[in-house]
């Protein structure tokens, strides 16, 4: 390990040790344990988290792109206590509660248009599974049974169940689960940066992009495809925001040929651009929006699948069902607190907060760009990625040893050390990922720049 690496991971304590032991973690590599002690959070305080050593850290990635109204928010954690002591549990299952009810009722009110049915699930991989099989049903039941393929974007992650897995555009995450859930395709996405032959002419890449997933639809047959998944700005690969025209001309696309246009905003729904769905800042309207995460800002696990009224009118006729669902979806704890931090984000007035401040976010992050190490800062509202190369001026990536020291090595050691919690992420090329609580400010931002400035100065001298 590098000095930096040692001094994060210290000792081992007791709960560390245990961890190694029983906690079998997410996307970790469990290996590297005990050499590696595992870091152990113990509190949060708005935009800071503390570590067992009471160390204070930034928190640039708002736990999980969740925590949208930032850490220790009591008046969150007293309506979960109070909704617990009422009605602690009660399925969905053709049966509703009043925070269930009420909070459907929220979710088709805040969603464009006539996307007024919600499905409730505990996490947005279960809200693009949902998807995919309320589209699949959708086609049969109106008379066109052979359209059950979907389209999604290259390096996309869509989540880890079966099906959204197979919709996950990331062949290293699948190749250990295969085989999958069949008739998932993928088209180009919006990664401006490595399509330089379309640098200064932003319309004509919005363009190219958009006629790729026609030309993947046309490829499989339209009588066979189902729908397009895309999310407002592209997390997986580094915040690939869209050209101008992309969605609308993604949008006339799935129109023409009879496609449920599905906007996976897991991430970035409430508030993240500014708005409470991303796919209205962006100008377009889909048939089903999934979301999760920040909901409640993590308060309590919830998701859900919005569906437009279109979809959802098959499955209002006589004797037919939706044959799907999850024990914990639409947990009345979960949409009380829910409900709750919808209510303080608006008397906040969280989502203005960022369109106010993203420009000064934004400006910040890029500062950046003078480094030689920085090839690309690119992302809108309070969602930012910088991708790292090895030659600045032929955007030259790292090779495989290179991105294990970086990605895997010194860089998640090295920004914690530094005071900054934040993604070092290669599925797509070497990025760093920024998507702090929705209620910092410039000084955040520059404590965000200035961390990652020095680490990426010292990430240069080991590559």
């Amino acid at each position: 390990m590098t000095t930096m690496e040692t001094s994060v991971a210290g000792t081992a304590t007791a709960t560390s040790e245990i961890a190694a032991r029983h906690l079998w973690m997410h996307f970790a590599h469990m290996g590297n344990h005990p050499a590696r002690p595992i870091p152990v959070i113990t509190r949060g305080d708005g935009v800071h988290i503390y570590d067992e050593n009471g160390r204070r850290i930034l928190d640039g990635l708002s736990g999980l792109f969740v925590v949208q109204a930032g850490h220790g928010r009591r008046e969150l954690a007293q309506v979960a206590s109070r909704q617990a002591e009422t009605l602690a549990y009660f399925p969905v299952w053709g049966f509703t509660t009043p925070p269930a009810a009420e909070l459907a009722e929220r979710l088709a009110t805040l969603a464009p248009v006539d996307l007024n049915r919600v499905f409730f699930t505990t996490g947005g991989g279960e809200a693009v599974e949902s998807a995919w099989k309320a589209a699949k049903q959708y086609f049969k039941l109106i008379g066109k049974p052979a359209k059950h393929k979907v389209i999604s974007r290259a390096t996309a992650y869509h989540g880890t169940p079966q099906g959204a897995l197979a919709i996950t555009g990331i062949p290293a995450m699948k190749k250990d689960f295969e085989p999958l859930t069949p008739g998932a395709f993928r088209a180009p996405n919006t990664n401006a940066y490595r399509n330089p032959q379309f640098d200064g002419d932003p319309d004509a890449f919005g363009r190219w992009a958009a006629d790729r997933i026609e030309e993947a639809i046309l490829f499989e047959g339209p009588e066979t495809v189902a729908a397009v998944f895309v999310e407002p700005v592209q997390n997986s690969g580094g915040c690939f925001t869209p050209p101008p025209g992309y969605f609308a001309r993604v949008r006339e696309i799935c129109d023409r040929h009879d496609v449920l246009l599905v906007s996976d905003e897991v991430v970035c729904s409430f508030g993240r651009h500014g708005t409470t769905f991303a796919c209205e800042k962006f100008g377009y309207l889909p048939d089903i929006i999934t979301c999760a995460k920040g909901m409640t800002s993590g308060y309590s696990p919830i998701g859900a699948m919005i569906a437009s009224e279109r979809v959802m009118e098959p499955f209002l006729r006589p004797s037919v069902s939706f044959p799907h669902g999850y024990t914990f979806g639409g947990h009345p704890v979960s949409a009380a607190v829910a409900l709750a931090n919808l209510d303080l984000m608006q008397r906040e007035r969280l989502n203005e907060r960022v369109l106010n401040y993203e420009q000064a976010f934004g400006d910040t992050m890029r500062k950046l760009l003078d480094l030689p190490i920085v090839g690309d800062v690119r992302g809108d509202g309070y969602f930012w990625a910088v991708e790292l190369v090895k030659d600045k001026a032929t955007r030259k990536t790292f090779d495989a040893d290179e991105r294990e020291r970086l990605v895997r090595g010194f860089l998640p050691s090295a920004l914690l050390d530094n005071g900054l919690y934040c993604r070092a992420d290669d599925r797509g090329d070497v990025v760093v990922q920024v998507a702090p609580p929705l209620i910092c400010g410039q000084p955040e931002f520059d404590e965000i720049e200035q961390i990652l400035r020095q680490t990426f100065i010292d990430a240069a001298e080991i590559v």
